[in-house]
């Protein structure tokens, strides 16, 4: 039977966007929760399902195994090879879409409303029954580790990857989840079983829909697709402390143009001061108005195309990481810059103009995200992931609004570490050496 928690009637609004939708909590008959926005005025579907854990589940000597499984899980399943799998989704006009991240891995499925039948049985193969033939994951393998060897080429992959060894060491935080050309080599179909059965579990299970599906469809369909999953999977990984110093690394590449990656502690998403901090970043770094790194680097003395800084909550720890390009004349400058920037948020905070502007865009923005089916059924899912509640869309901008001049410069205060800062530089900078 069908249980309903809440139903709400959450209208969104903006200057130039409009939309009003109804969150329905569902529980299926067998005990999956998902969350429905249904909308029966165009006969197409979206389906979002997250699963806590992700490629952070990666045994030991195996990384990269959860990234090649959720690459392989449409390279076909139970009868199905990968040439007649892609055929059958073709011929339902479907969309499927599997990735791994850090904390977690997402399905995606967009169909039409007639065939949706079809679809959720396609799909049901590909997360409870993969092949993982051989010729396959040969292909697949090939692929990843074509990226594998681009990034050990690539300035930006080269100051991630250095940046988060020296933050998080031995914890899954500390290398790739797309593993090296070594690991990813040496996995076998047994691994990729194994990551399989850890990683696809019932108890970490949130669901996102939308389009043209009632309740009670909904709770049968999540039953037949996710009810033979197994119920629990092995425990997450512990927490892990940002684990760099304040100072300088620089890995020498030959190019003429610098990339830096930078960051120091930051905030987790549950804290009461979020929203202060978050304001906070847009007018520090954030990308949707003239942040002050905007104007002093790139505007004010040419040094950059674009400098941005983001905010970044994980399940296991919360950085706060910043990163920009610039000639290797100029990288010595650019640091200086933005330690400097970074030491006057701190100690004078921002003006209530700025806080005023970053409001009016953070709150004008918010509802053009819900553009879409598959993009609110990306929200619902996510929004449960991070343990919010319906009502959160209703009252988001109001906790915006409600951060005032004092609480983002105490936030600025407490939160900026300019002594803290540390960053890595990939490239030739002149007037740079590693302070370790």
């Amino acid at each position: 039977m069908i249980r309903y928690i809440f139903a709400a009637f959450l209208t969104l609004s903006a200057a130039s966007a409009h939309a009003q939708m109804e969150i329905q909590e569902v529980t299926s008959p067998g005990g999956i929760d998902a969350w429905l926005v249904q909308e029966e005025s165009i006969p197409f579907i979206a389906l979002e399902i997250i699963i806590d854990g992700g490629a952070s589940l990666d045994m030991p000597g195996k990384r990269g195994a959860t990234n090649l499984m959720m690459a392989l899980l449409e390279e076909g399943s139970g009868d199905l090879t990968a040439r007649e799998f892609q055929a059958k989704l073709e011929g339902i006009a479907a969309s499927f879409g599997f990735s791994a991240y850090d904390d977690s891995i997402s399905i995606s499925a967009t169909f039409l409303t007639e065939n949706r039948d079809e679809a959720i049985a396609l799909l049901r193969g590909a997360l409870i029954d993969p092949r993982f033939d051989e010729d396959a994951v040969e292909r697949v393998r090939a692929q990843v580790q074509s990226i594998l060897r681009s990034d050990a080429q690539d300035p930006d992959s080269i100051a991630n990857a250095t940046f988060d060894a020296a933050a998080f060491g031995d914890h899954p935080y500390g290398s790739s989840l797309d593993g090296t050309v070594e690991t990813v080599a040496a996995l076998t179909q047994a691994d990729l079983f194994e990551a399989h059965r850890n990683a696809l579990v019932q108890s970490r299970i949130y669901v996102g829909a939308a389009g043209d599906i009632s309740a009670e469809d909904l709770g049968a369909l999540m039953d037949d697709l996710l009810g033979n999953l197994p119920v629990d999977g092995p425990e997450l990984p512990p927490r892990v402390e940002f684990g760099l110093d304040g100072g300088m690394t620089v890995v020498p590449f030959d190019t003429p143009q610098s990339v830096a990656l930078f960051g120091h502690a930051g905030i987790e998403r549950d804290d009461d001061d979020f929203f202060a901090a978050y304001l906070l970043n847009e007018i520090l770094g954030g990308r949707g108005v003239e942040s002050r790194l905007m104007h002093e680097v790139r505007e004010k003395r040419g040094l950059t195309y674009g400098i941005s800084t983001y905010l970044v909550p994980k399940t296991a720890t919360e950085v706060y990481l910043g990163s920009v390009a610039s000639a290797n004349a100029t990288m010595a400058e650019v640091v200086d810059v933005v330690r400097a920037e970074w030491e006057l948020m701190a100690t004078e905070g921002v003006s209530a103009e700025e806080l005023e502007q970053a409001k009016t865009y953070l709150t004008g923005a918010y509802p053009l995200r819900f553009d879409g089916n598959a993009e609110i059924a990306g929200i619902l899912a996510s929004m449960q992931w991070v343990d919010l509640t319906p009502e959160y869309i209703v009252h988001r901008n109001d906790f915006v609004n409600a951060v005032t001049l004092d609480d983002i410069n105490r936030v600025a205060a407490e939160l900026l570490n300019p002594e803290g800062l540390h960053f890595v530089v990939v490239g030739q900078p002149d007037g740079l050496e590693s302070s370790d």
